[in-house]
């Protein structure tokens, strides 16, 4: 027992021996562990013996301040934020306000518009009221959104739409002491746009961008135009190629839904006035330098057939592709449009001047036949002179279409362009030849009348219905 007791106070000796160490002046030996505590340990805990230098004292930041999370703040998860605020009570009061950066797009193939706007939500929501001593708001982005009641509002009639998300996404929450909430956001949407085409392209059109709540009904939630009139402003550059902008206004009315009651509705509505001068140029001037070609064939020889076919054929193949080119870039639309009146009226014309060249074609060659005919039937010894028959061409007169201009045309201009045609109604015997008692009667076939006629009825019709055309739709 005497040798258990000698080796216990041996080990316990030892163990106090390891903790500490002596130098060789009798000072006692700290170990690594020992000193690295006291380095650690700050110059105040050690006694405030040191004093730390001021180069190397660090300034307080005062960018970083002891605060609670908003969350906390704003008390978001002592309540339940999906019921709207004050559920079961009061409507809630939605103002909004529209900014319109730019209107991007209007298609008449698709009957839509492409517009970009901030549009703001304003609302009191009294869970979300903190206390600060200088009554100053706060603003968060996005992220808090999620977490919040925020007002169900979507565009009606609308295509497609998206928030922009560049760089971050373009939202903007801002909460102040008493509860009211400004939400704002930057918005494009494509909406459908009505428009009528019956006036194209001197029309004028009216679109309207529809908002509305999709869930709470108007004892849910009011949507009201936050000031008015004036709840809608526009950026001043706001521009379009083919229209000009003539209004925006505001507007608010109540639609109503058999299965889920009556919403509130907002209207932004803006006029557009199409600008006309693209199309004078690309439709308009086209088609009238078509009509007025057609009339160059009425100063042209009847006998040139080969000049008088062909412009006739090409300028009305000219005005067949120009209406094939508008109606390709319009929809399909069942009625009649401004455009299409003006361009069928000129196709009418250029038609009616290929019609006219046959008809005078048609009756210079009838003419001939019954010339031909009355030569064979009246007898040389019958006295008359053939002077009536001189206007009557030959065959060489036929092929020589050239000469125009020469002194044998020039003599003989009266009687080409006036073609007297006796003839010689017989009461007695018709087959023996002879010729009765009866006098001659004349009969003026005169086919160069016609293109006379033509160079005036023709211009001045058209420019008759110009005028009416215009006067209507300007």
């Amino acid at each position: 027992m005497s040798t258990d007791v000698l080796l216990l106070l041996l080990l316990v000796w030892m163990v106090g021996a390891s903790g500490r160490s002596i130098g060789p002046r009798g000072h006692v030996r700290q170990t690594y562990s020992q000193i690295r505590f006291k380095r650690e340990v700050p110059s105040t805990v050690q006694g405030r013996q040191k004093v730390s230098s001021p180069i190397l004292r660090r300034s307080p930041d005062m960018t970083k301040t002891t605060m609670t999370k908003s969350e906390q703040l704003l008390s978001i998860n002592d309540h339940d934020f999906t019921m709207r605020p004050g559920f079961g009570g009061h409507t809630v009061q939605v103002g909004v306000d529209v900014q319109v950066e730019s209107l991007d797009t209007i298609s008449e193939v698709d009957m839509d518009f492409t517009m970009t706007l901030y549009i703001r939500h304003y609302w009191k929501d009294e869970r979300l009221s903190f206390h600060s001593t200088t009554n100053k708001s706060m603003t968060f982005d996005g992220r808090l959104v999620k977490k919040i009641w925020v007002p169900d509002l979507f565009f009606v009639h609308s295509k497609k739409s998206f928030t922009h998300d560049t760089t971050t996404d373009n939202v903007m929450l801002r909460v102040y002491p008493d509860g009211k909430v400004l939400y704002s956001l930057r918005v494009t949407v494509t909406s459908m746009c009505s428009m009528d085409l019956s006036r194209f392209p001197l029309d004028t059109q009216t679109c309207s961008l529809e908002i509305e709540s999709y869930a709470y009904t108007d004892d849910d939630l009011m949507l009201y135009w936050k000031k008015g009139n004036n709840s809608l402003s526009t950026d001043e550059r706001i521009s379009l190629s083919q229209f000009l902008i003539q209004e925006f206004h505001t507007t608010s009315k109540k639609s109503f839904y058999s299965s889920t009651g009556w919403y509130n509705r907002l209207y932004i509505n803006f006029t557009l006035r199409r600008h006309i001068f693209f199309f004078l140029l690309q439709t308009y001037f086209p088609a009238t330098l078509m009509v007025m070609l057609s009339w160059v064939s009425f100063w042209i020889d009847r006998r040139a057939v080969p000049a008088r076919v062909p412009l006739g054929i090409t300028t009305v193949l000219t005005m067949s592709t120009i209406i094939t080119g508008v109606n390709a870039s319009m929809p399909r639309v069942s009625y009649i449009k401004a455009v299409d009146i003006y361009l069928w009226v000129s196709f009418v014309f250029v038609f009616l001047s290929v019609i006219e060249y046959a008809a005078v074609n048609y009756l210079s060659t009838v003419q001939e036949r019954k010339e031909r005919k009355l030569r064979e039937r009246l007898p040389c010894t019958c006295g008359m002179t053939h002077q009536g028959m001189m206007g009557s061409y030959s065959e060489d007169d036929v092929n020589n279409t050239g000469n125009y201009g020469g002194e044998s045309m020039e003599n003989g201009a009266a009687m080409q362009q006036r073609m007297m045609v006796h003839l010689d109604f017989e009461e007695n015997d018709q087959i023996t030849g002879h010729v009765g008692s009866s006098a001659y009667s004349s009969m003026w076939i005169d086919t160069h009348a016609i293109d006379k006629y033509s160079r005036v009825i023709f211009p001045g019709s058209y420019i008759l219905f110009n005028i009416i055309y215009w006067s209507c739709y300007l």
